[in-house]
């Protein structure tokens, strides 16, 4: 008899149809992200609306997982705010095409318009990098926001700093 490896599970898993459903852990891996980014950004972005089953359980449509790949690629790569990606969604619709893409900037930052004796290519390299700090602060704030949910459910289990083990 043969034994299946882990690899021909994973395998057996993404042979799914492209209409399937997935759940988060399928959607998470896909995109390798942590299932609780998909759980923020659903509070983020109204439009990802994933199906729950009996114990919370969520079900990704694939219209889900286009826009979830859509966001990912929003955020991570091109580097928006998530207060960006939700102003692009928003002026192009769910699935519609979107308009000439803005530059990744908030309303509340600047616009400059390059003036003789302004080089436009470092101004360019100054958004980009002001993005990416950005992205990567809002990150952290994600990371935090988590860790605090854990630290209070575990002060509600009785669990006591005293208690922990020591770092190191």
């Amino acid at each position: 008899m043969a034994v299946s490896s882990g690899d021909e599970a994973v395998s057996a898993r993404r042979a799914k149809s492209a209409s399937a459903f997935r759940t988060i852990s399928e959607v998470a891996e896909e995109l390798d992200i942590p299932q609780h980014v998909l759980r923020f950004w659903e509070t983020k972005f109204g439009q990802i609306r994933p199906l729950k089953r009996g114990g919370g359980r969520r079900y990704y449509r694939p219209e889900d997982v286009v826009l979830l790949q859509r966001i990912r690629r929003l955020l991570y790569d091109e580097g928006y705010t998530i207060k960006g990606v939700q102003r692009l969604l928003r002026d192009s619709g769910r699935g519609g095409k979107a308009a000439p893409a803005p530059e990744p900037a908030t309303a509340a930052e600047p616009q400059f318009q390059a003036s003789e004796g302004v080089d436009e290519d470092a101004l360019d390299d100054a958004h980009a990098e002001i993005a990416a700090l950005r992205s990567a602060l809002e990150e952290a704030l994600n990371e935090l926001v988590v860790l605090r949910a854990i630290l209070k459910t575990a002060e509600k289990r009785g669990f006591t700093r005293e208690e922990a083990p020591p770092e190191g």
